[in-house]
């Protein structure tokens, strides 16, 4: 019995240093953690947007960022495929400090598809406002974001097609009293700044000796139509299989362009809520 009662001392002392640490770990300060919800079109949408650069450079570890950006998406289509419902339950998960949903959508609503399009007095800004008042009602804080420049140019100058669905914008975040990042007004001053050529290197893909030496001269091509699919791998490939198209375009950003946005985004958002400043990085 004695020996029993021995070899259970010895046990409790061997064990006691592994319950000291524990307890030591109950005891230290939580963390107050932040959340960014990126919710968008394809000049978001990682491989093709800026927001993987924001979410992988621009905050810091403080913060969960998640990139909820799909390409070829409006306003209308990314709420019927069901995306949004995933943004807004994300909005709602507890745990954190605060949580923003950044929203930037424009490029598709003036898509010629029925599935994409709206109209861009009515239903775009209708859209915009259901999307501010469905993320408040989750506690969470809505942010606008102006959409992304194109980068064509017509006689050295740059041709902004989503000037007037940015004022749409505008005007449902000074209505609503939502932040706003105007980031089609800054991204289009900064590739003005840059011109044709120069612009073209923020690309996923270099253009072609056409294309740059319209650019050079100062009016850019049209874009290209985009591949049809991306071939299958062989069946016998080992490891990750999916695949993501890649081409030169106007609209569509590489590393350099997402890391340019994404600076400006950042840069921008501190200035729309300053509670974010201390959490972002230039």
């Amino acid at each position: 019995m004695r020996r029993v009662a021995a070899v259970g001392a010895a046990l409790l002392l061997a064990a006691s240093p592994a319950l000291a640490q524990q307890s030591a770990r109950t005891d230290a300060p939580q963390i107050e953690p932040y959340k960014i919800i990126l919710v968008g079109d394809s000049t978001m949408a990682p491989h093709s947007g800026w927001g993987s650069a924001f979410c992988g450079n621009h905050v810091k570890s403080s913060v969960a960022c998640l990139n909820l950006g799909r390409g070829g998406r409006s306003t209308r289509s990314y709420r019927a495929e069901g995306s949004w419902d995933v943004a807004l339950a994300e909005a709602r998960a507890p745990g954190y400090r605060a949580r923003y949903v950044l929203i930037q959508f424009g490029h598709n609503d003036q898509s010629d598809k029925p599935e994409r399009w709206t109209e861009r007095t009515s239903e775009f800004p209708a859209n915009l406002r259901r999307f501010v008042m469905e993320v408040r009602a989750t506690g969470a804080v809505p942010v606008l974001l102006t959409p992304l420049t194109r980068r064509q140019f017509k006689g050295s100058k740059l041709d902004n097609t989503l000037a007037e669905w940015s004022d749409e914008v505008r005007k449902v975040a000074a209505a609503s009293k939502v932040p706003l990042v105007d980031l089609n007004a800054r991204s289009a001053a900064a590739v003005e700044k840059m011109g044709a050529a120069a612009a073209t290197r923020l690309a996923q893909l270099p253009p072609a000796a056409e294309e740059l030496a319209a650019a050079e001269a100062g009016t850019t091509l049209p874009p290209r139509p985009a591949p049809d699919s991306n071939p299958e791998p062989p069946a016998a490939a080992q490891g990750p299989r999916g695949s993501v198209t890649r081409k030169f375009d106007y609209t569509h950003v590489g590393p350099v362009g997402a890391e340019m946005f994404a600076g400006l985004v950042a840069d921008d958002l501190a200035r729309a809520v300053p509670e974010l400043r201390s959490q972002l990085l230039p």
